[in-house]
C-alpha cells in the first residue's frame, strides 16, 4: 500500500514537472511570436506623433523622479558598503573606483530597469489588460485597425529609446551622490577619489551598461504588453497580468544581465587582451 502510494506521488510529481516545462516552452514560443509580429509592424509603419508622444511622456518624463531617487541612493549605499572594506586595508582613497565601476556596469542599469519594470511594466500590463477585459482591443480589431500596431509598437519604442536615457540619469546622479557622500561624510580626499576613478573607469564601462539597458527596455516592453494582451477576465485577471509582467521582466533582466555581462567581458578580452588583468 505504501509502495503504491509512493509511486503515485512520484508519478504526480513527474506529471506536474512535465506540465510546468511544457507551459514554459509554450509561453516562450507565444512571447516570441508576439515579439516578431510587433517587429513586423514596427518595420511596416512608424507610429504617429499624437500616439507616440503621450506614451513617451508617461514612460519617460514621469519616471525621472523615481530614477533620480533610485540612482542617488544606489551611489550612497555603494559608498557606505565599500568604505568599510577599503578602510580595513587603508585604501580609502580608491573608493571612487569600485563605486563608479559597479554603478556604471551593473547596479545602475539593473536597478533602474527593475524600478522601471515595476512602475512602467506593471502600468502597461494593467492598462492593456483593462482594455482586453473591456473589449476595447476587440473593438479596434473590428474597426479594421491592428491593436499591436496601435498599442504595442508605441510602448515598445518608448521603452527602447527612453530607458537607456533614464539609465544615464541614474548613473549620473549615482556618481554624484557617491562622490558627495564619500568626500563630505566619509572624509575621502576629492582629488584622489576622482584620480583613481579616472585611472580605472573608462568609456567601455559606461557604454556596456547602456547597452544592457537597451535590452532591458525592450524586454520590459515586450513582456508587459504580452501579459496585458493575454489578461484573463475580471479585476483578478488584470492584477495577475500586472504582477506577471513585473516578475517575468525581473527574471529575464537578471538572466540578460548575466549573459550580456559574460559576452561583453569575453569581447573585451578579445579586443584588448593586454587589459585582461584590469577587468
Amino acid at each position: 500500500m505504501s509502495a503504491s502510494t509512493h509511486l503515485s506521488s512520484h508519478d504526480s510529481f513527474v506529471h506536474a514537472l512535465g506540465r510546468a516545462v511544457m507551459d514554459t516552452i509554450t509561453l516562450a514560443g507565444d512571447i516570441t511570436l508576439f515579439a516578431l509580429q510587433m517587429f513586423r509592424w514596427l518595420l511596416v509603419r512608424w507610429p504617429r506623433g499624437n500616439t507616440l508622444w503621450p506614451v513617451m511622456y508617461q514612460i519617460g518624463v514621469l519616471s525621472v523622479p523615481v530614477i533620480l531617487i533610485t540612482g542617488g541612493f544606489i551611489g550612497m549605499v555603494l559608498a557606505v558598503q565599500a568604505y568599510e572594506q577599503f578602510a580595513l586595508m587603508h585604501m580609502e582613497n580608491q573608493l571612487g573606483t569600485v563605486v563608479n565601476v559597479t554603478l556604471l556596469k551593473e547596479l545602475g542599469p539593473v536597478l533602474a530597469a527593475v524600478m522601471l519594470a515595476g512602475r512602467v511594466g506593471s502600468s502597461m500590463a494593467a492598462e492593456l489588460g483593462t482594455m482586453r477585459v473591456t473589449e476595447q482591443i476587440d473593438a479596434l480589431t473590428a474597426l479594421g485597425a491592428n491593436p499591436i500596431a496601435h498599442l504595442v509598437v508605441p510602448r515598445f519604442l518608448a521603452c527602447f529609446l527612453l530607458i537607456p536615457m533614464l539609465t544615464i540619469f541614474a548613473d549620473g546622479i549615482g556618481v554624484a551622490s557617491g562622490w558627495w557622500f564619500s568626500t563630505q561624510v566619509m572624509g575621502v580626499e576629492s582629488f584622489h577619489y576622482w584620480q583613481h576613478s579616472t585611472n580605472f573607469v573608462n568609456a567601455y564601462d559606461f557604454w556596456s551598461g547602456i547597452l544592457k539597458s537597451v535590452f532591458f527596455g525592450a524586454t520590459i516592453a515586450i513582456l508587459s504588453c504580452h501579459r496585458g494582451f493575454h489578461s484573463r477576465a475580471g479585476a483578478e485577471g488584470v492584477g495577475r497580468a500586472a504582477t506577471e509582467a513585473f516578475v517575468y521582466s525581473f527574471v529575464v533582466i537578471l538572466m540578460l544581465d548575466f549573459l550580456l555581462g559574460f559576452l561583453l567581458m569575453e569581447s573585451y578580452n578579445l579586443i584588448w587582451p593586454s587589459n585582461v588583468g584590469l577587468m
